[in-house]
């Protein structure tokens, strides 16, 4: 046989075991109180304390801290930080800068940061640790932003055997000039690299003392302007393997998924905003750069941007990341002046873009 209660008895009893009784007594709650105060009231305050319950259980995100360089690519995440896109999805975001992506991505591994823009070549060569690097977002893929300017007299990337490049080894610029030898049939070795950076190798080249240089937009071509010299190769050639993306470790993808898969969703509003209103996202981050709208524009259309057509490929199409490592790991074989060999342990980690993917909504 069940037996019956009022409503406000069984208030009472629900009251008893969710709230403490010091609470109880503050407020001044008794069990004539409650029956006086009706069905009504005793279901209004069972519902506000359910609720009250389900917004304590419910976790917190945790702060990211995010690793950037001075990069088209990387910069047009800004646009999120200026129209509040992080804090529309709950988020709150430090981004940090870096002169170069191999310092961010050593600070990820140590634990310093929660994830960095870095490029795979970057990830690849990175120092070993405790810990594995893991890729889970592609920002770009560059299709023009990057090549070779030569000096006035020397047409073609055949034209640099035997001649002095500047490049810096090891880094990005090690990797496009290599990739630009492949495509023309020649050997590493028939260059000379001067490995110096880009600031360095355009003093250089204006002072006769370089033949070619390897720089990106906008330096490539102010450069090839200014010495009245010659792009002789861009990105836009080839299939190019300067492949950016967004790095973290595997123990962070662990602890911050949901903070990452937010990232990562952001990053898709971003990209959307680029489709529905480039002029704005350009103005924006042009602003935020001491540069114009324009001219920031001009640098990111050298670039295939990160949308989801790009997510879905690279990480799910048999010639994605998963082949581009094995492509950069023998282009660095090639060619040991940089010093370093590849890692073997980079996880392709697909779980957060995927997450991403199939929760956004334009």
């Amino acid at each position: 046989m069940i037996a019956k209660i009022s409503a406000s008895e069984w208030f009472v009893r629900i009251q008893s075991r969710l709230i403490p009784q010091s609470w109880q007594l503050q407020c001044g709650w008794s069990r004539s109180v409650v029956r006086r105060s009706g069905l009504f009231m005793a279901a209004l305050l069972a519902v506000a304390v359910l609720n009250a319950c389900t917004m304590l259980a419910k976790p917190s995100l945790q702060p990211l801290r995010i690793g950037i360089s001075t990069w088209p690519g990387f910069d047009i995440v800004l646009y999120a930080q200026a129209a509040n896109l992080f804090k529309e999805r709950g988020l709150e975001v430090e981004l940090i800068r870096f002169e170069n992506q191999q310092d961010s991505s050593r600070a990820v591994l140590r634990g310093a940061l929660d994830a960095a823009f870095a490029s795979l070549w970057d990830i690849v060569q990175s120092d070993p640790g405790n810990d594995s690097p893991a890729v889970v977002m592609v920002t770009n893929i560059s299709n023009g932003a990057d090549g070779v300017v030569a000096r006035s007299g020397i047409q073609s990337i055949e034209e640099l055997r035997g001649k002095r490049v500047g490049a810096k080894l090891g880094t990005v610029n090690h990797l496009i000039l290599l990739e630009a030898l492949q495509l023309h049939g020649i050997e590493p070795n028939a260059v000379m690299i001067e490995d110096v950076s880009n600031e360095t190798a355009v003093e250089m080249l204006q002072k006769g003392k370089l033949d070619g240089a390897v720089l990106w937009q906008p330096l490539l071509g102010e450069t090839a302007e200014k010495i009245n010299g010659n792009i002789v190769y861009t990105t836009k050639e080839i299939n190019s393997l300067v492949i950016d993306t967004l790095m973290s470790r595997l123990d962070t993808v662990n602890a911050k998924k949901a903070e990452l898969t937010r990232f990562v969703s952001t990053w898709l509003d971003v990209m959307y905003a680029i489709d529905t209103k480039p002029t704005e996202v350009y103005e924006v981050v042009g602003q935020q750069l001491g540069q114009s709208g324009e001219a920031f524009a001009a640098d990111f259309n050298g670039l295939q941007k990160g949308d989801i057509a790009m997510q879905e490929k690279m990480f799910r199409s048999p010639d994605g990341l998963k082949a581009a490592i094995t492509q950069i790991s023998q282009l660095l074989r090639t060619d040991p002046r940089a010093g370093r060999l590849p890692r073997e342990d980079v996880d392709i980690n697909p779980e957060l873009v995927t997450a991403a993917i199939e929760g956004w909504k334009p």
